[in-house]
């Protein structure tokens, strides 16, 4: 299947579930968040991304905390959703955008998000030079990773392969994904 087939075949899929997203996976994503916030100090200047954002359950955690906070997704549906939590807070802006080829310039962000992304892209190393391409110097990344779709071993030499260093990877097995709270290396 062709890169862009599996993007549209993921975006289709959630568009179409959109509506239901919170219903089906709120706390699910809620763990993951909690267990990335437990695992990394937010600064009050930092511009943060939220790369494929879904329905923006991470804006509530970060918003107030942070100067300013760029949630994007492939998913006009899942977008709608989205603003919904966007409007909440005035330091929210939503981009629809394709996670591997992002409308921003080089190294932006100071935090960057990317939870339940990484299993849904076709090239999933991709899509982490994107996220290491927007992301300041010794930026924090939080990564998250389907253990269906990974092993920990193999989750672990790929974010070392897109020039991240791996601080801290959390297994809980409550959690079906991996939680990796990591730092852009610098070149």
């Amino acid at each position: 299947m062709s890169e862009w087939n599996k993007k549209r075949r993921v975006m289709r899929r959630y568009d179409q579930s959109a509506k239901a997203y919170d219903t089906l996976y709120q706390e699910e994503q809620e763990a993951k968040i909690r267990t990335a916030m437990d695992n990394l100090t937010l600064n009050k200047g930092s511009i943060v991304l939220d790369a494929g954002c879904g329905t923006g359950s991470l804006f509530k955690h970060v918003a107030r905390k942070t100067k300013f906070v760029v949630g994007t997704d492939i998913s006009r549906g899942i977008l709608k959703e989205a603003m919904k939590k966007a409007r909440q807070h005035k330091k929210v802006a939503l981009v629809l955008a394709d996670v591997d080829n992002m409308p921003f310039s080089d190294s932006v962000f100071e935090i960057v998000f990317a939870i339940t992304l990484l299993q849904n892209t076709p090239n999933p190393r991709a899509t982490l030079y994107e996220i290491e391409r927007l992301s300041q110097a010794n930026a924090t990344i939080v990564v998250t990773g389907l253990r269906k779709a990974f092993t920990e071993e193999g989750f672990s030499m790929m974010l070392k392969q897109a020039n991240l260093n791996v601080a801290k990877v959390q297994i809980d097995r409550h959690m079906r994904e991996y939680v990796a709270v990591c730092m852009r290396m610098c070149r």
